[in-house]
């Protein structure tokens, strides 16, 4: 046996007989050398040796091998792993590796990779610091040092375990004062809050707007540190939602733009201006019903739009007060019916207020006191139903699986419109007498 051979039969043992200390061993060497040792061993011992390597160094080594090498060793890998190395490739190289994977295998990775839209997953990145539990204080300053050299982002530096399992979180005054021969699981910060790759957009704002992090780790189930979150990319992802959520609440298409072609705008308002257009005949309807008594009492017809408008714009105010409390997760289940009343109670008071100072108006205006009564009930009435429709319509369409903010203006200005104009003039029609 020549000298290779023997170096190569006792990395091989090594590997084998403990492959966590084998694989910080791995991690200490050029990603270039490393990699001529892992396509010298056995393919299942290289496979060994990378089960164990954080995804960011494996990743590194595996892409100075030629691209059927490295397919070859990801196979003999646990696929969760093979994902968390998948999203540190380049690109490139992981596109050209996927097609050399076994289908069954490929359709598996595809499975882990793909997150859902707007979740943790879709949002995180890997550019991240992690330091294995057993490292020493010194060791770690030395590696931040060399990676401050390369421009590597390091938020937060975090610790991990066995198989990449996030442990804790490094505070930078807690290294500098701690012993250089110290072991970095010792000043660690263990309570970290960590999330899941599925956890959607408005739960993550919903963390880093009590805590006030720069980052979120994101484990998987196993409890693998597989990415971060950076907050400015939440704030940005709430952003872009806020805007087509303002677009949705009036009935136009999320995906609209300013200067989207013309007939993709046509395209995606007509359906709602019909909807519209019908909300608008029911509400004329109600008025066709009272139209002699309008004949007659032609103040009303001056006074409807005042109790609409009013009933509108307070409805307004509820839904964009609900629609945010549900953005932002403040609202649970249990808790929705004393939101509804209470908004209920809010609109009772503001009607009864509003409603008196329309009333003594109207009353100096036409000199009628009973007509003055009869649009301070009829603006009482509105006020109610529009806090009422204003907290049940978003809470009855997400519990119905739709969005919550998609055309709820349209159907709410149509119950405003509608009690409105129904209580004034059936008020009005009631007390008849009194008015003509």
């Amino acid at each position: 046996m020549n000298k290779k051979n023997a170096a190569l039969e006792i990395v091989k043992k090594f590997i084998q007989s403990d492959p966590l200390q084998s694989a910080q061993v791995l991690e200490t060497l050029a990603s270039a050398d490393a990699a001529q040792v892992l396509k010298s061993l056995p393919v299942s011992v290289a496979a060994q040796g990378i089960e164990n390597l954080a995804p960011l160094a494996a990743a590194q080594m595996l892409e100075r091998l030629s691209r059927q090498e490295a397919a070859v060793i990801l196979l003999k890998v646990g696929k969760h792993h093979v994902a968390d190395i998948f999203r540190r490739l380049r690109p490139g190289f992981s596109k050209a590796v996927i097609p050399l994977l076994p289908e069954d295998f490929a359709k598996d990775m595809a499975e882990i990779l793909a997150y859902p839209k707007e979740s943790a997953g879709r949002m995180m990145h890997t550019d991240f610091l992690t330091f294995r539990k057993e490292m020493r204080v010194k060791e770690v300053i030395l590696k931040l040092r060399a990676m401050a050299k390369k421009n590597i982002p390091a938020t937060y530096c975090y610790v991990v375990g066995d198989e990449n399992t996030l442990l804790g979180v490094l505070n930078m005054r807690d290294l500098l004062l701690a012993s250089p021969d110290s072991q970095v699981e010792t000043i660690m910060i263990k309570e970290v809050i960590r999330v899941s790759p599925f956890i959607d957009r408005e739960e993550l704002v919903n963390i880093i707007s009590k805590k006030h992090y720069l980052a979120v780790p994101v484990i998987s189930a196993a409890g693998r540190l597989i990415g971060i979150v950076n907050t400015k990319n939440i704030i940005a992802s709430s952003e872009e939602e806020a805007t087509e959520d303002l677009q949705i609440l009036f009935g136009a298409s999320p995906e609209e733009r300013v200067y989207s072609p013309a007939w993709f705008k046509i395209k995606k308002r007509l359906p709602w201006l019909h909807v519209n257009l019908a909300t608008v005949f029911l509400a004329g309807a109600v008025v066709a019903l009272f139209e002699d008594l309008i004949v007659k009492v032609a103040a009303l017809a001056a006074i409807l739009p005042i109790v609409a408008g009013q009933g509108g714009n307070a409805g307004t105010q509820t839904l964009a007060v609900v629609l945010r409390g549900m953005i932002m997760r403040e609202i649970e289940p249990k808790s929705a019916l004393r939101l509804v009343l209470t908004e209920v109670w809010v609109g009772f008071v503001n009607g009864a207020i509003t409603g008196l100072v329309t009333a003594v108006l109207v009353w100096l205006w036409k000199g009628n006191p009973y007509l003055g009564l009869v649009v301070g009930l009829a603006m009482v009435i509105n006020l109610i139903a529009s806090g009422l429709s204003g907290a049940l319509i978003p809470l009855t369409m997400k519990k119905l699986g739709f969005d919550p903010a998609h055309s709820s203006g349209i159907f709410l200005t149509t119950v405003t419109d509608v009690v409105g104009f129904f209580s004034l003039l059936g008020l009005a029609w009631l007390m008849r007498g009194k008015l003509m």
